[in-house]
């Protein structure tokens, strides 16, 4: 199809605090509770009409910028920041545009302005990730089309404008031979602080599941890591036999001390379950020291950029240095994913070696609605077969969203939830209602009556950009 061209109309954003039911440990922070941010998008659509558009992030504190010299608030402040200088942005966009141009349009100013207050990347990209979201859950609506049918047909207009390493042939072809999971395996988190055993251990937790994906997060101290891999590994292999398993350093690690742990991985017994699980090793270094020096070749697991993965520049050079892999996560942009999956099809074919550089499918703490449906269901749609799932684990349900709220998603996609809470008996996400109603994966809107405005409504005429 030609992707039909948008104006904005209007924008509001928003946000609900989020109590965790434990502590949440990852690289050197500990989260308890995280704001998760709303946006709600009104489109025009050339020979379409009207439509609105929802979305949903969490905005993680000490995630997207681990600067030791800011305090946990400080960071979500940046992030608050970022979304309503994107929404003022793309707001001031009067004249139409396709999604993905509107996305490009914005992404270059919201990088100035984040560079003038010396703010990461992924702090800047933040913002427009959420109203992509939003931007194409209006658009599919207006066109009556569901995520796959839209993708596929190239509804938001994405091209390689913004990857030079890539052909217009490479992008189309790509979205032509995707191939949709119809469902997607749940990875379950293990955090350092995490029990094992008890009535809310990982233990409890595969009893009352069919979980058989596993995320482990190591914090960079060899020994201590080493340790409780050990305890890991010897309940996984009791109770879980046939299960695969991933490990995240969350920057935590350097080169010295990563030789140390993929040598004992190699050599120690009580390992020997894990290593043969071992699908990847996830952003082991900080950051800023990932593009310094090429990988080890004697390094037999792959490894995969994270919280490295800052533009869209990112992946070539992490792949030119030995890298395999990318995460993908609403957070960072959907785009950023479909492009990044497009370079690893073409890299591959290229090589003739399927499957050697991959995406992943990662979390940043989903909630139950919007934010987990869309980002399960672009996973899905990248063929990823599982995904890092936590949300569910560390927020009660819905949290505190009113009921009604809750029974609007679940009557949406019931055969995602239960009682109120994310489905994770069967271990799996059915992915099909998130594929083909139309829309981005919504089917609901959350009761905006309940939310906090993290700034007035948005009107394109107010701002300039």
């Amino acid at each position: 199809m030609i992707a039909p061209r948008l104006a904005i109309r209007d924008i509001a954003i928003f946000e609900r605090m989020m109590p965790f039911v434990r502590p949440f440990r990852f690289g050197a922070v500990t989260v308890t509770r995280a704001p998760q941010a709303f946006a709600r998008v009104g489109v025009e659509v050339e020979g379409h009409g009207a439509a609105r558009g929802v979305a949903a992030e969490m905005m993680m504190p000490k995630w997207f910028d681990k600067n030791p010299a800011k305090s946990p608030d400080e960071t979500v402040g940046d992030l608050r920041a970022s979304v309503a200088r994107a929404a003022a942005a793309y707001a001031a966009r009067a004249e139409a545009d396709t999604a993905f141009g509107h996305h490009c349009e914005t992404l270059l100013s919201q990088s100035a302005w984040a560079e003038s207050r010396g703010l990461p990347t992924l702090t800047a990209n933040f913002g427009p990730a959420l109203m992509d979201k939003a931007v194409l859950d209006a658009l599919l609506k207006a066109l009556g089309l569901g995520l796959a049918d839209g993708l596929c047909g190239n509804a938001p207009g994405l091209d390689a404008r913004l990857t030079p390493d890539l052909d217009r042939t490479d992008v189309d072809d790509f979205l032509l031979d995707m191939q949709p999971s119809p469902s997607v395996a749940i990875r379950h988190t293990v955090g350092l602080l995490d029990e094992l055993d008890g009535p809310h251990g990982l233990a409890a937790d595969i009893r009352s599941t069919s979980l058989r994906h596993f995320k482990i997060k190591i914090g960079g101290d060899v020994s201590a890591d080493l340790e409780r891999l050990r305890a890991v590994t010897t309940l996984l292999a009791a109770s879980a036999q046939d299960f695969r398993a991933t490990l995240d350093a969350n920057e935590q690690y350097d080169p010295d001390r990563l030789a140390v742990l993929l040598d004992s991985l190699e050599t120690d017994p009580a390992l020997a379950a894990l290593r043969a699980r071992l699908l990847y090793i996830e952003q082991p270094f900080d950051r800023r020291a990932t593009f310094d020096a090429p990988l080890d070749e004697r390094i037999g697991i792959p490894l995969i950029i994270d919280e490295a993965d800052g533009d869209y520049a990112a992946f070539p050079r992490a792949a030119l240095l030995g890298y395999r892999g990318v995460s993908s996560k609403s957070c960072k942009g959907l785009y950023k994913s479909l492009l990044n999956a497009a370079r690893a099809r073409a890299w591959n074919l290229s090589a003739g070696q399927p499957g050697r550089f991959f995406l992943t499918g990662e979390d940043l703490t989903c909630q139950a609605g919007l934010s987990v449906q869309q980002d399960t269901a672009l996973a899905a749609i990248l063929g990823i077969t599982h995904v890092e799932r936590n949300g569910h684990h560390y927020v009660d349900g819905f949290g505190p969203a009113p009921l009604d709220e809750a029974e609007a998603f679940a009557a949406a996609h019931p055969a995602l939830y239960h009682r109120g809470k994310l489905d994770i008996r069967s271990g799996t996400l059915p992915a099909a209602s998130l594929l083909t109603t139309p829309g981005f994966a919504s089917g609901a809107e959350p009761d905006w009556a309940a939310l906090a405005a993290i700034a007035p409504n948005i009107a394109s005429q107010e701002f300039s950009a």
